[in-house]
């Protein structure tokens, strides 16, 4: 099948420094690495899991500048960023992308793709029939195989 574990969950919030607090303050959780994304986060670790880029991934909104992060992971109203509706994505640790390409095409399923700045990562984005978008991670060396990076 692929996919080898759940790599991480990401919130979206008009408040990082609020979310910050709480995932360091309150659950303990690490502040680490994060690529150079042209909008505002975080990436936090447990310890131990920075060779899986962290567990959770706050996504900040520059309310000066929200084009960046439409561009990269779509537009989401701020007023909808309670709950669940926060969950911007699942993300997911994953091999096999030839055989993923393959099989969302043969299911006419839309999808991006790109390559995370600075790390190397390529990824999938497809969302799932509830609309709850599904990131998947793969190896570079596997999208440089097929002549995608």
């Amino acid at each position: 099948m692929g996919i080898r574990k759940l790599g991480h969950y990401s919130i979206r919030t008009g408040d990082l420094e609020a979310s910050r607090r709480f995932y360091t303050e309150v659950l303990g959780m690490k502040e680490g690495f994060r690529p150079p994304f042209r909008f505002p986060g975080i990436w936090l670790y447990l310890g131990g899991d920075e060779g899986d880029f962290g567990v959770v991934h706050i996504i900040g909104i520059d309310r000066d500048d929200p084009q960046a992060l439409k561009d990269y992971l779509g537009d989401k109203e701020e007023a909808a960023l309670t709950g669940s509706g926060a969950v911007d994505h699942v993300a997911f640790l994953a091999t096999d992308l030839a055989g993923m390409r393959a099989r969302l095409a043969a299911r006419g399923a839309p999808f991006t793709e790109r390559t995370v700045p600075s790390l190397g990562l390529y990824q999938l984005f497809v969302a799932d029939p509830s609309g709850v978008t599904v990131e998947l991670n793969y190896p570079h060396d596997e999208a440089r195989a097929l002549g995608l990076a």
